[in-house]
């Protein structure tokens, strides 16, 4: 059981296209900042426009939320808003004794398997989250912390690497 189940029965979904929303609640929150090592969710819904497509279920819709991530240099608390469209094909588990491999579409990064007769939107929501924030935040002191710990910047490495190649060419000359 995830820390976010919304179970959407197979059964539910008609010809035509449904709609469903879903909210986090607070301890249902709790529990997804812990496992995704955030500092909070403050926020978590997601709006789905859901219909069949021959042997899947397409998920179109929208998430929001307001996270408080960590900065990866510091650890100081960004507040983080996340507006995201998504869209997600739900396939049923494939057999693992009937295939050893299965092959997905280009739009792998959209699909999840699902087993039994539901498909969990408050799992996918998460998933939506996580994928959508940045893995490795930056505040506004990062900068500051790594420039005082000795960590060169970008730019420097490559100035600096321009000035020893220059270098060098100048020292063949002699």
């Amino acid at each position: 059981m995830s820390e976010f189940e919304r179970l959407h029965r197979l059964d539910q979904i008609g010809a035509g296209e449904n709609r469903v929303s879903v909210t986090a609640e607070p301890g249902e929150r709790a529990a997804l900042a812990a496992r995704f090592g955030l500092a909070e969710i403050a926020s978590l819904s997601a709006d789905y426009a859901i219909r069949r497509d021959s042997s899947s279920v397409v998920a179109r819709g929208h998430l929001s939320a307001q996270v408080t991530q960590h900065c990866s240099v510091t650890g100081d608390p960004l507040p983080v808003g996340v507006e995201e469209d998504f869209a997600i094909r739900f396939l049923p588990e494939p057999d693992t004794e009937a295939a050893d491999e299965v092959e997905l579409s280009e739009d792998a990064c959209d699909t999840v398997f699902y087993t039994g007769g539901a498909i969990d939107l408050g799992e996918a929501a998460a998933e939506t989250l996580l994928l959508s924030l940045d893995p490795f935040p930056r505040g506004p002191n990062a900068a500051a912390a790594l420039k005082e710990a000795g960590v060169i910047s970008e730019e420097e490495v490559t100035r600096a690497s321009a000035f020893s190649t220059l270098k060098d060419l100048l020292g063949k000359k002699d």
